[in-house]
């Protein structure tokens, strides 16, 4: 029966669309990672997020964000890979490396970094295994 259920469903049912555009961009963000000296601010204050598919108790899917001018992230290391497309802006990672717009970057398990966009930018996010919020006695890779 359940063969049958699934057949009769419409694509549509298993789509979503997201417009970088148009998207509800919100201030909680998806993974809802919290600074780890200040459980009650986000990792990326200054930063919106619109989630596509990301699930915070499995670590894994797609969100867009967009950091305002001057945002940055809270260190923080990756459990599984963190990759992201830019799609607007630019954005600076704590070793002085700089990516922009149609930059396509793939960090490994174990990465621990921290970001700032000096004129703003926007990303598309892809997470496997989730991340966590670094300690204040704990470094970011240079």
């Amino acid at each position: 029966m359940q063969e049958t259920a699934r057949r009769d469903a419409s694509l549509a049912s298993y789509r979503t669309i997201v417009n970088v555009e148009t998207a509800a961009f919100g201030a909680e963000p998806p993974h809802r990672m919290k600074r780890a000296a200040d459980a009650e601010q986000p990792v990326c204050p200054t930063a919106t997020y619109c989630n596509i598919s990301y699930d915070a108790d499995a670590g894994e899917g797609c969100y867009l964000v967009r950091f305002a001018p001057g945002a940055g992230s809270t260190p923080h290391e990756h459990i599984g890979h963190e990759e992201f497309l830019v799609l607007h802006g630019s954005l600076t990672d704590c070793d002085g490396t700089v990516y922009r717009r149609d930059d396509f970057v793939s960090l490994k398990p174990g990465s621990k970094h921290v970001s700032v966009s000096e004129d703003g930018a926007t990303l598309l996010v892809f997470i496997r295994g989730g991340f966590r919020a670094l300690g204040e006695s704990e470094d970011v890779h240079r």
